[in-house]
């Protein structure tokens, strides 16, 4: 059946390379909602992206969720972005620090913890687009640094801060980054990776574009997950109606079922930048709601 694509929902597999260190779970999360992990069989593909977290109420820490909309302009900078903000290949900043990350609202800055000193920031123009744009800040001690402006894309539907399985939305909020894995060998990565067969995928999305190769690099996004697990783990925490499997991967060049998509080698560029000493987390959502 057609798919946008998320992870394949296959048994957790044995985590390979580094070992495992759990991690906090969800950051922020809005009106508790989750994508269902489907069974991937043969040429099925599965809802989300990975084994994603649960969202929350919109004004409270632990919970999140929101929409977004199509097309952002080209040029538009991610959550705050600075404009044509450009970086390293890696994503290293190379623009002026600012005191706060541009384009989050003071609600959504609370949800970033304090030791936290890498943000993934991904925006879309409104809640139903499908195309965002993600930029990666580092707290440099005495403000933020935007890293280059990357492509992205997004739910099929756009955004929602009460995400539901099946819903093709994805989920507002801010969540940890604990756990990354792929079809393909670590290429450096300081997180817990986890190499399996089990990131194969084949079919189609929702545009026709194959699948094959969109889970060749992952990285979970704590939303109704277990932190410290592989990304193929299936615990729902939450249950299984809130969704999950929610992860960064592999632009198919197609809208996906609830995760965030960027191109193959910005998701290798993306898994060299991210330290776990740094406390990653991603901020998703529509630029209005980010703004709050």
């Amino acid at each position: 059946m057609a798919s946008s694509i998320d992870c394949p929902d296959r048994a957790p597999r044995a985590v390979s390379g580094a070992a495992r260190r759990p991690s906090a779970g969800p950051v922020r999360l809005r009106t508790g909602v989750w994508l269902r992990a489907v069974v991937l069989v043969v040429l099925a593909v599965l809802t989300g992206c990975g084994a994603g977290s649960d969202t929350g109420a919109r004004d409270d820490p632990a919970a999140t969720g929101s929409t977004a909309r199509e097309h952002p302009s080209a040029t538009a900078p991610a959550a705050g972005a600075p404009g044509a903000a450009a970086g390293t290949a890696q994503g290293r900043p190379v623009t002026e620090a600012t005191a706060v990350i541009p384009g989050l609202g003071p609600r959504t800055r609370a949800w970033i913890p304090g030791d936290t000193r890498q943000v993934v920031v991904v925006t879309g123009r409104d809640r139903n687009a499908n195309h965002s744009v993600a930029v990666l800040y580092r707290h440099t001690g005495t403000g933020w640094e935007a890293g280059p402006v990357w492509p992205a894309r997004n739910a099929l539907r756009g955004w929602t801060d009460d995400h539901r399985a099946g819903d093709l939305r994805s989920p507002i909020g801010v969540y940890s980054l604990s756990d990354a894995g792929g079809l393909l060998p670590d290429p450096g990565t300081r997180l817990p990776y986890d190499r399996s067969d089990g990131f194969a995928v084949s079919g189609t999305g929702f545009e026709g574009e194959p699948l094959e190769g969109s889970f060749d690099y992952v990285v979970a996004i704590d939303y109704n997950r277990e932190p410290g697990t592989s990304p193929l783990d299936l615990t729902r925490p939450l249950g299984a109606d809130r969704g999950g499997g929610i992860w960064l991967h592999v632009d198919h060049d197609g809208p996906t079922q609830g995760c965030v998509s960027l191109t193959k080698q910005h998701m290798r560029d993306l898994l060299l930048a991210l330290d776990p000493a740094l406390h990653p987390v991603v901020v998703m959502g529509d630029a209005a709601s980010l703004r709050e």
